[in-house]
Parts: C-alpha cells; structure tokens; sequence
C-alpha cells in the first residue's frame, strides 16, 4: 500500500509539473508534439477547449493500451489524461507575465521532461504517443525518447503552418530537451508478470464487485 502511494504522489508530481510545463509554452504561443500537439492544432481550428480536445484525441489510443499493456496501466494512464484536462484549465485562470521565447523554450522543455519522466516511471503515461512509445519500448526496445521526438517533430511542422515557423522552431526546441530527459532517465515502467498479476487481482476485484 505505502508503494502504491508513493507511486500516486510521484504521477500526481509529475502531472502538475507537465501541465505547468505546457502552459508557459501555450502562454508563448509555443506548441508541443504528441496528442498535447494535436489537441493545440484543433484548439487553433475549433471553440472547443484544449483541455476537452486532449481528453478526446487521448481516446483510441487506449485500443492499443488495453490490448498490449495492460488493464491496470490503462486506467492509470486515464486518470492521467483525466487530469491533464482539468489542469490545464485551471491553469489558464492565473494570469502569468510572459518571459523571453528562449527562456520559455527552455524551462517549457524541462518542465515537461522532468514531469513525464515522473509519470512514465511510475507506471502510467499520458495517452496517445507515450502508450505507443511505451509499447514500442517493450516490444522491440526502440527508445521512447526516439519515437516521441519523431512524431512530435512531424506534428510540429504542422503547427508551423498555423503559428508560424519561429513559433515552430522554438517548440522543436523544447520538445528536444523534454524528449532528451524522457529517453535519459528511462526506467520501463512495463514488467509483463507484474502486468499479468495486477489484472488478474484487478479481474478479481471486479467479479467480487459484481456478486
């Protein structure tokens, strides 16, 4: 139980780093790569709000999550995108002054890096292409840092052409030093026994909650 709890305080760490990360970047009119990337791209598209759109884009990628990585793991990883989308909001209420783009580039990038790392090691993630990059880790051991800077980057040259190429550039930039920390400090978060052990106890507590 002290464990698990200790797993929890480190998530929800993480979390409230992550999502202080994406607001200094969102306050600059930066972007970021993965599902966080394309819930920005809707967000310049749509009235909808990012918070939602994360949440949504998040969704189909659990397919993989259930199928690949394990019950337990995806309801972590939705609790965390749950929680990624309500942050996200509140963090908009505080009116923060803006900084010079290179800091923000900067800080915005460790931020999410130390954040995600927090996250990825204690056994979630935030949807999308950290449960693909995670898969991948396991499954053919191709560094997550690799995979997330890849897709990001193409996400990025997408955004560019609604935010403008040194918006673009800078957000590479921090994408580079978050991914750089994520595939630095890995430690896989996936060990298939231990997988196959907690949703068996899970698909215990289930049937007992049904009798």
């Amino acid at each position: 139980m002290n464990q698990l709890i200790t797993r929890w305080l480190f998530i929800i760490a993480g979390l409230l780093i992550t999502s202080l990360g994406l607001r200094i970047l969102a306050i600059h009119q930066f972007t970021f790569g993965g599902t966080a990337g394309v819930a920005t791209i809707l967000d310049f598209l749509t009235t909808w709000s990012w918070g939602i759109l994360f949440f949504l884009v998040n969704l189909p990628f659990f397919v993989i999550s259930i199928q690949k990585l394990g019950m337990r793991f995806t309801i972590s990883s939705l609790v965390s995108i749950t929680a990624i989308s309500f942050l996200s909001e509140w963090f908009q209420v505080f009116q923060v002054t803006p900084f010079p783009d290179w800091l923000a580039t900067i800080v915005g990038g460790l931020f999410i890096g130390i954040g995600v790392t927090l996250v990825l090691n204690n056994g979630s993630s935030l949807g999308g292409i950290h449960i693909l990059a995670l898969y991948l880790d396991q499954r053919f051991k191709i560094n997550r840092g690799i995979t997330i800077f890849a897709s990001d980057f193409l996400i990025i040259f997408l955004a560019g052409i609604l935010v403008g190429w040194s918006n673009a550039l800078l957000s590479v930039a921090a994408i580079f030093i978050a991914s750089s920390i994520i595939g630095r400090y890995k430690k896989s978060p996936i060990n298939e026994k231990q997988v196959q052990e907690e949703d068996a106890q899970f698909s215990a507590m289930s049937t007992q909650v049904q009798k």
